[in-house]
């Protein structure tokens, strides 16, 4: 096996680093500051960031097939032409709900855009319980809910065989699997796969790798967890060198590097002063993995 070597390639510091996902067709890696209200592209062989303001919260960003990007942002589903760096709404949630804004979100097998909501927090991870939703944006823009009671939506991501759904909801401290239709994109039969340890933190965003395992970034645990979703345990942990880990997700030439999202918000001078690069992105090599290529979205 390989060594693990863990470098921070975008020194630029995020309140709230996320929703990390490899732009194949330009050789970028595309993320969002969510509180910062910003979608960013950094591109490894100049080492430059174009971003994109918003007006509102960014909970995630992900590929359009059509060009260009798909962002949850406030409560609203919208696309990001990054050519003009114009937003078009699609959709909108939550429209009884002043105070949610969209979290994490990912697009399925078949080229639906999955996104969950949370009510906005108090401070890090402290928020109102229950106010959130789990929503699917489909190709002809119609939204669809799937459950709600939700406290923090987060890390999503499908099996291999597309036949089951991992979801996080953070302050149940589980990753969760449902049974999942690909041909219609319903959900059936929640249950847990792990509960995290208390010494693991907060579980955030998730991706599955190339053999099926899925990796979930530890919020206030300073580490990704790699977690065999079958036996329910967890089979590697790489620690890096900031506590807020907010979500991961593969990219890069094959889809052999792991990009890691962190944040500084809700840290203190003292915490700051320990951890300088606490917002930065990192890079994790040599895992002796791979992961898959990000679907884009069909509409």
């Amino acid at each position: 096996m390989s060594s693990i070597k863990i470098e921070c390639v975008v020194t630029e510091r995020y309140r709230i680093g996320e929703s990390p996902v490899w732009d194949d067709r330009e050789g970028v890696l595309v993320y969002v500051d969510i509180t910062g209200q910003k979608v960013c592209r950094w591109n490894p062989s100049t080492n430059k960031i174009q971003s994109a303001s918003l007006d509102e919260p960014v909970g995630s960003v992900a590929l359009r097939k059509s060009g260009g990007y798909v962002v949850a942002t406030g409560t609203t589903f919208s696309a990001l032409n990054w050519k003009d760096l114009s937003v078009t709404p699609l959709a909108r949630v939550d429209e009884d709900k002043p105070n949610n804004r969209f979290n994490d979100g990912k697009v399925d097998p078949e080229g639906r855009f999955f996104a969950g909501t949370m009510s906005q927090e108090i401070r890090p991870a402290v928020v109102e319980r229950n106010q959130g939703s789990l929503f699917t944006l489909y190709a002809d823009h119609s939204v669809v809910k799937h459950f709600d009671m939700v406290d923090i939506s987060n890390g999503l991501d499908w099996s291999l065989d597309h036949k089951t759904m991992y979801y996080i909801d953070s302050l149940s401290y589980t990753v969760d699997a449902l049974d999942y239709d690909v041909k219609t994109g319903k959900t059936s039969n929640r249950r847990h796969v792990y509960k995290l340890q208390q010494d693991e933190g907060i579980p955030d965003g998730m991706c599955i790798d190339a053999e099926g395992k899925l990796w979930v970034a530890c919020y206030n645990g300073g580490r990704v967890i790699r977690i065999d979703p079958q036996a329910g345990k967890v089979i590697q942990t790489v620690k890096l060198p900031v506590d807020k880990i907010t979500c991961c997700a593969f990219g890069g030439k094959d889809y052999c590097e792991m990009y890691v999202t962190s944040a500084y918000y809700g840290m203190d001078e003292e915490w700051r002063a320990r951890q300088p690069q606490s917002g930065g992105i990192y890079k994790i090599t040599g895992l002796g993995v791979k992961g898959i290529p990000p679907n884009a979205f069909a509409g």
